[in-house]
């Protein structure tokens, strides 16, 4: 029987050009749809304690196929290993996905998106604090990547609130987004830096797991209404369906395919076209303006995560680091 560390590809396999384009636009599409799923989502079920359930349903569904396809050691991990898991689901999900998901109920699901999207930005940072020295374009992306965000979260800007939400809401919630950014970058940056579970999958249904868990207990303490379950409607039940289904396990499974069948420099094209998905989809279908800040600031910001992940992957020489910018393990 196989086990979490003998899963894991030698090597990467080159995909068909049509398998690889298919399984990109899924990953495109689908995680730059699930900023719109959480916006319906938290319209009328409690953010994260159903949040906390999308990943419990998920993880279970995960553990469920490898149980199936692999036997009753599939999930077998060491102590250490879950401990890395455990740290990495806590920063990314808990954290990271629990800021977005607050904020989202204050500020339009393109420009959170948006916001999210300077997460590679982070990673250069703390890379540098460690000793990575990255290249000039690589700076200069992350200049332009901040520049942007502050047109977009700064008080007064033009960016519409949603739900009723006031001007001084909307600016506070944009302004804490990157703190969970900053969670998730951290837990990227650690993640293949720590003990962890070698093999992909089973390392998400532990991370699904530890973060659903913290999402569900910290909207308990802070007093959710779970009455609200039996109260929502129809829309924010499809949207949390898809989150669980296309969002958290579909699409991540393309995703992980596309790393072992393509070369990491085009799958790291998701992280600057996933929020311009995200915001078209807002403006079409929940009908969020685009005001010249949005359009200003996204371009800024878009434009800034172009010349990292570039600057990444063009890196020659011992001074920089090779390994790609971490993307999300689901969102």
């Amino acid at each position: 029987m196989t086990t979490a560390q003998q899963t894991r590809p030698a090597g990467p396999q080159q995909g068909r050009p049509a398998q690889v384009w298919t399984a990109l636009a899924i990953v495109y599409v689908v995680w730059g749809s699930t900023y719109l799923a959480i916006a319906v989502t938290v319209r009328s079920l409690p953010p994260l304690v159903s949040m906390g359930l999308r990943f419990f349903v998920a993880a279970a569904v995960l553990a469920a196929f490898l149980l199936l396809r692999r036997g009753p050691r599939a999930l077998a991990v060491t102590r250490a290993e879950l401990r890395g898991a455990a740290l990495v689901g806590v920063l990314l999900l808990g954290v990271g996905m629990g800021m977005v998901t607050m904020a989202e109920q204050y500020v339009p699901s393109g420009v959170a998106a948006l916001i999210v999207s300077i997460m590679p930005v982070w990673v250069v940072l703390i890379r540098t604090v460690t000793g990575d020295r990255p290249r000039l374009v690589t700076w200069l992306g992350v200049g332009i990547g901040f520049a942007g965000m502050v047109v977009l979260v700064h008080p007064g800007a033009d960016v519409a609130a949603v739900n009723g939400a006031t001007d001084a809401q909307r600016a506070l919630w944009s302004m804490l987004m990157p703190v969970g950014t900053l969670c998730w970058a951290i837990g990227s940056f650690l993640q293949p830096r720590i003990t962890t579970p070698r093999d992909p999958l089973v390392l998400t249904t532990y991370e699904m797991l530890t973060g659903g868990s913290v999402l569900a207990l910290v909207g308990l303490l802070r007093g959710e209404d779970l009455s609200r379950f039996a109260s929502a409607d129809t829309s924010s039940w499809v949207a949390w369906g898809y989150l669980v289904t296309v969002g958290s396990l579909f699409a991540y499974l393309a995703f992980v395919w596309l790393v072992d069948h393509a070369p990491l420099s085009l799958v790291a094209t998701y992280a600057y076209v996933n929020p311009v998905v995200a915001v078209l989809l807002g403006w079409l279908i929940l009908r969020e303006p685009l005001s010249s800040a949005v359009l200003l600031g996204g371009a800024i910001i878009v434009s800034g995560v172009v010349l990292v992940v570039s600057g990444e992957r063009v890196g020659r020489g011992p001074r920089v680091s090779h390994e790609p910018v971490e993307p999300p393990t689901v969102v």
